[in-house]
């Protein structure tokens, strides 16, 4: 369903995915997010929201998302409201519609979505009434664009604000995240001058989402001189189904380990989404290690979020 993130004035009405999100809109909201940044502690921002209401609508489990949006919520003055859907009218069969259209009649003012289907967020959007906001807080597997943004972010504090400079790989499960294809739409939108993409054949997408990307199998060619790299979970459930062997091949195969990180660039840098598997995807020793910008993104997301909130809901 096709729902405008943007008016006709350029006012960012919901936060829904980076795809199609002009570079403009993009950039502004990272100078507000570095704002934040650079204003954390700042009291005063708690008048920014003041007789708001935001409502955490989680239809799955969220750690790092549910709780930076609360702070973010809560730091620029807004009123909280979390929604747990376990203990709520859905499991008397209520629909997502439904619950929205109730917290509206309660004076909800934005919803912050997480829930398993592919656009959803972007069905209940369409269904808001006028002056509602809806933010993608992750669907399905297409889009995650808050995490995409404090990415983004988190990046551009560490290399700068010229992408076209940058190598940056993203490596794993490709096929099953969507923070992988939200980096995907924001590192185009900002110029990057290569991306390279890598994982098991399996677990790397046949349609068009690796457009315009490098793609190899090789992790030890994909790192060779890369000034960012991305480290995706590997989602268990992918062994189960076949779609990769033992843990100890994927490690051996796609880990990133201290040796294997000397073949990026010498000033590289470390992401990951969350929540890691240690001794997977990525070693203890690059985790916490000194190129390691991952306790960063958990801190830019509040920045973040707040930005995004302030867009949509503040005067």
């Amino acid at each position: 369903m096709t729902v405008a993130q943007v008016d006709a004035q350029g006012r960012l009405r919901h936060f829904l995915t980076l795809e199609g999100l002009p570079r403009t809109v993009l950039v502004r909201l990272l100078d507000l997010a570095q704002s934040f940044d650079d204003r954390r502690g700042d009291t005063s921002l708690r008048s920014t929201l003041v007789g708001r209401t935001v409502c955490t609508l989680f239809f799955e489990p969220s750690t790092r998302t549910r709780s930076s949006f609360q702070i973010a919520a809560q730091r620029l003055g807004a009123d909280v409201l979390t929604f747990d859907a376990s203990t709520s009218s859905t499991s008397k069969g209520e629909t997502a519609r439904d619950t929205m259209r109730t917290l509206e009649a309660m004076g909800v003012h934005g919803f912050v979505v997480r829930h398993k289907e592919d656009g959803a967020v972007a069905a209940l959007a369409a269904q808001a009434r006028p002056g509602t906001a809806l933010v993608n807080a992750g669907d399905g597997r297409i889009a995650h664009p808050t995490q995409g943004l404090l990415d983004m972010l988190t990046l551009r504090q560490a290399k700068g604000t010229d992408f076209s400079k940058l190598k940056v790989a993203i490596v794993g499960d490709v096929k099953h995240s969507r923070v992988a294809r939200t980096d995907l739409h924001a590192l185009r939108t900002l110029g990057t001058g290569e991306i390279r993409v890598c994982g098991p054949q399996s677990l790397l997408p046949t349609d068009a989402t690796l457009e315009g990307c490098t793609v190899t199998q090789d992790f030890d060619a994909a790192l060779d001189g890369v000034d960012a790299i991305m480290m995706l979970r590997l989602q268990r459930e992918r062994m189960e189904e076949g779609l990769v062997g033992s843990l100890t091949d994927y490690h051996r195969d796609y880990g990133l380990t201290a040796t294997r990180l000397r073949r990026a660039a010498p000033d590289a840098v470390v992401l990951h989404p969350g929540p890691m598997n240690r001794g997977v995807e990525i070693d203890d020793d690059v985790a916490d290690g000194p190129q390691s910008l991952i306790l960063r993104q958990v801190a830019n997301g509040v920045a973040a979020r707040m930005a995004v909130l302030e867009v949509l809901l503040g005067a």
